[in-house]
């Protein structure tokens, strides 16, 4: 941090800008007057950005890996065993479930859908677990089910990006940016929050679902590519050596701290930052990468094929990132989105073919993780933004079986990193509709996991435009069933 006289030169620059880029006079001197001054926050060393800082108690896990099903996986046909629904299928929904509802696609009098796939119990903690997952069933003494997620979304772009930042407008940090923004990262080699994107094409909220938002921008996920270059341009130009591009380096780093200095603006501090880990990665990303170096069982264990762009290639560089002190990896799967307007869309073509390219991967991750010990230390979270309704979409008399969005009850798993191992928390109704014991909004989720993290998550703030941001915004609540 800098010391008081390099404070009061830093706001002295910012009003002074202030000053010269507003043309409001004594109104505009009037707000300056207003604002805290504290308002700007004082510069920091660029290589200090992401060093490691302590948790506000001792933590239980000291990384996530986020598996986000973008789409939204149906409950009722994977983790929300309802045979009730089932009996029930194909009658009419009541009319005191769904009145004055607002429905994505749904219309005048649904239909109820049974699930058509069937459940069991496994493990010695009995989980109910659909046939669609048979890896997941593996494991399920290692992981918690939690059955009654709400949110406030249901339109993926806005749902995906408050299950990412708290807020469905874009703008707000990323899980992944408030972590390393309060923890940073234990890796020097490699940026303290990851992103790996397999499926369909990139989620419905885009970017913003792994921004920074008002946070420092050093803070933002960095996407990996699973195939070819995984970042682009870190190679050095044919004819530049190694010590040429140091050198290069070394006098923009000085001329773009002289700028600092001038100007104040701690986007020059992320710019310094992000050429330093540019340059380190050219040495440590082709390592990361090379998955072909992991033994025969492993590729097993997780269906890999180097070089190719996939769900499980993504799995297993999660765990190769991790160890390598990454705070934060979210993996997106995309094309879980089970309308029924075609076999590509309805859940008993498109859906199976989607566990079958995620449950094996997924439950790898936690089995290898387990047996690395990493598993006590790696909070594994997987799901999506929303949940799908017990109704059949039938959507222009489609004859093929899909559900529509559904905020009112969704369930995710989780495992390691404190979390109690062989539970399932909360309940639906009879027909999976509305959430009826143990009910979670989406800050009790990131409450939750910021708890595990070492964190109080009303006290990880950030002051911007005259106001104190956090990423449960006034609310949250912690999970305690879930926790160890």
């Amino acid at each position: 941090m800098r010391d008081e006289k390099g404070r009061e030169r830093l706001r002295q620059v910012t009003r002074r800008h202030f000053f010269r880029q507003t043309g409001f006079g004594v109104g505009a001197a009037a707000l300056a007057s207003l604002m805290r001054d504290d308002l700007f926050v004082p510069a920091v060393r660029a290589d200090a950005a992401l060093a490691p800082r302590p948790p506000h108690f001792a933590p239980r896990a000291k990384s996530i890996i986020y598996l986000f099903m973008a789409g939204a996986p149906s409950q009722v046909d994977l983790l929300d065993y309802k045979p009730k629904l089932a009996q029930l299928s194909g009658t009419s929904a009541p009319e005191e479930i769904f009145k004055g509802e607002r429905f994505a696609f749904i219309r005048g009098t649904p239909r109820l859908l049974g699930s058509p796939y069937r459940f069991a119990r496994h493990g010695q903690s009995g989980a109910q677990i659909s046939e669609l997952l048979p890896h997941l069933a593996t494991i399920a003494d290692d992981i918690a089910i939690l059955r009654s997620v709400h949110t406030t979304q249901f339109n993926h772009a806005p749902a995906q990006i408050f299950m990412n930042t708290g807020h469905q407008i874009v703008g707000r940090p990323s899980l992944g940016s408030w972590l390393t923004y309060g923890l940073g990262s234990e890796s020097a080699e490699l940026p303290g929050f990851v992103v790996l994107l397999s499926g369909e094409n990139s989620p419905d909220g885009g970017k913003s679902c792994w921004g920074s938002g008002f946070l420092p921008t050093v803070h933002q996920g960095v996407e990996f590519r699973s195939k070819g270059d995984p970042v682009l341009f870190l190679k050095d130009p044919e004819g530049v050596r190694a010590q040429d591009r140091r050198a290069s380096l070394d006098l923009l780093g000085e001329l773009d701290r002289a700028h600092l200095d001038q100007e104040g603006d701690p986007e020059i501090q992320t710019r310094i930052a992000s050429y330093e880990m540019a340059y380190r990665m050219q040495t440590s990303v082709p390592d990361l990468m090379d998955i072909a170096r992991e033994p025969g069982a492993i590729h097993e264990l997780y269906g890999t094929e180097p070089g190719r762009r996939s769900f499980a290639n993504n799995c297993l560089l999660a765990r190769r990132l991790v160890e390598r002190g990454v705070r934060f990896v979210q993996l997106y799967h995309r094309g879980w989105d089970h309308h029924g307007t075609s076999p590509h869309d309805d859940i008993t073509t498109r859906l199976p073919s989607l566990c079958r390219e995620t449950d094996q991967a997924a439950a790898a991750l936690v089995k290898d993780l387990k047996q690395s010990g990493l598993l006590e230390t790696t909070l594994v979270v997987w799901g999506g933004e929303f949940g799908r309704t017990p109704m059949n979409e039938e959507r222009n008399g489609s004859r093929y079986l899909g559900r529509d969005h559904h905020p009112r009850a969704f369930s995710l798993w989780m495992a390691g990193g404190g979390i109690k191992p062989g539970v399932t928390v909360g309940e639906t109704d009879d027909l999976g509709y509305n959430t009826v014991e143990d009910a979670v909004d989406v800050h009790d989720v990131h409450a939750t996991v910021l708890r595990l993290m070492g964190i109080e998550h009303t006290r990880l703030t950030y002051r911007f435009q005259g106001r104190d941001f956090r990423l449960t915004d006034v609310s949250g609540n912690v999970i305690e069933p879930l926790l160890a």
